[in-house]
């Protein structure tokens, strides 16, 4: 392996541990939820609730249709594309570094890069902010993807890389279904 690949290894090994090194039982509580599968139900529904409320009905169910597009391909892609060919261990299975990892749960997959959560997170939060093109809503919902993210961290399961390019896979998808929705389906139903 080139010494300048190791050398970002190394960095982004040391920057996990510093950032999962930062913890207490308060926020295992709440990294744990922010982490959880269906804590986020209800931020789901609001969404639809405001493509909705801003959009036709057939539009709505064009938007719906191609955020489950979205998430699916994220997901599936993160997991066939990358996670299976890179193999890079999760921090909590990597054995030079597991007596080190506060972590509170082992994931179902050993390995991490890229992370689900972040570009699954990240390609919702761009699309629908390109969809509602609200400024207030594009703040939180960026904060919103990033917390997530950062929990995967302080949660022991992934490294800084494998959310940071997981986002920017996440981003990419988010802005390819959405040019594709916009100018293949919709022609422009969608207000610059």
């Amino acid at each position: 392996m080139p010494e300048f690949l190791n050398s970002l290894i190394r960095f982004d090994t040391d920057l996990f541990l510093f950032l999962n090194g930062y913890h207490n039982i308060f926020f295992d509580t709440v990294m744990k939820y922010v982490s959880g599968k269906y804590t986020w139900l209800p931020l789901y529904f609001f969404i639809l609730f405001m493509i909705f409320k801003k959009f036709t009905v057939k539009t709505g169910f064009i938007i719906l249709f191609a955020s489950i597009l979205l998430i699916t391909l994220s997901d599936q892609t993160s997991v066939f594309m990358f996670k299976f060919t890179f193999l890079r261990l999760r921090p909590c299975y990597n054995p030079e570094i597991s007596n080190m990892v506060h972590n509170l749960s082992l994931p179902g997959g050993k390995y991490g890069f890229i992370s689900s959560h972040a570009s699954n997170t990240f390609a919702l939060a761009v699309f629908t902010l390109l969809v509602l093109k609200n400024i207030k809503y594009s703040v939180f919902i960026l904060i919103w993807a990033g917390l997530v993210s950062y929990s995967r961290i302080y949660l022991g399961v992934h490294y800084p890389a494998d959310i940071f390019f997981g986002a920017l896979w996440g981003v990419f998808l988010a802005f390819l279904i959405y040019f594709l929705m916009k100018n293949l389906i919709l022609k422009h139903n969608i207000p610059d």
